[in-house]
Parts: structure tokens; sequence; C-alpha cells
């Protein structure tokens, strides 16, 4: 159910499922970073090329790997999500967006050799924040 200016249809799942993928993905990430994380599934969600629901983007898989290293590792059922990552998500449910059209990041100091050459192979990068980088 929508929360007062909310530019997105959200269930109660996608919430919690967006939540807990923003924290445990930039949870030592200010504001900012941490819309960015949120900023990505939601420009998956638009995109027409990933899955169309919040949760079904979060764990999404492809050949059998997830897309988000929180839900191959489990980390995203374990987080306590903090109230500033509550207000970051909200900001972006209310279109707020810092991404121009990011539809991809990696951590590069985190990444194996394999995923950051996919990711600079593949992709373009359009810029880095703090201890990430933003694709398309």
């Amino acid at each position: 159910e929508a929360v007062s200016g909310w530019i997105y249809e959200v269930s109660e799942e996608d919430y919690d499922a967006l939540l807990r993928l923003v924290e445990a993905e930039a949870s030592g990430e200010d504001i900012k970073g941490k819309m960015l994380v949120a900023n990505v599934v939601l420009n998956r969600v638009e995109s027409g090329v990933f899955p169309d629901t919040i949760k079904e983007v979060i764990y999404q898989r492809e050949g059998g790997r997830a897309q988000f290293s929180p839900v191959a590792t489990g980390k995203i059922d374990r987080v306590t999500v903090s109230d500033e990552t509550v207000e970051a998500v909200d900001r972006a449910l209310c279109g707020e967006d810092e991404s121009p059209g990011a539809l991809y990041f990696v951590a590069p100091a985190y990444a194996s050799a394999e995923n950051r050459n996919w990711f600079v192979n593949n992709l373009t990068l359009l810029f880095s924040y703090h201890g990430h980088e933003f694709y398309v």
C-alpha cells in the first residue's frame, strides 16, 4: 500500500525487501549512497528488461547467480534496518533519483576479479560514489 508521496506502487513485501537490500548493500554509506542502491532497483523495475516488481528484481537469479551479493550470502535476511535506510528508501520511492538511470553497481573493493571484469567489459561506467561504481 502506497505511502503518501510515493510515486511507485509497492507491496509490503517489496518495501521490506528493498529496505533490507539497501541496508545490506550500503550500511556504511550516507543517505545518498543508500538512495543510489534503491534507485538502481527501481530503475530495473521500470526498465522492461528486468522483472516487474521490487522483490522479483532483488531476488532475480541469472544463470543460477543472484544479482545482489546480500541475496547470495543471506546477509539480506540478517540485517537490522536503520532509520537512515528507511529515510533513503522513502525518498527514492517519492521519486528522488541520484542515479542517472544506473541499472548496475559494484563495490570493486569487495568484488571478485571475475565479477569486476564483467562490469568493466560489458557495461558503461556512469559514475563512482564512495565505495560503489554505477553502470548501464
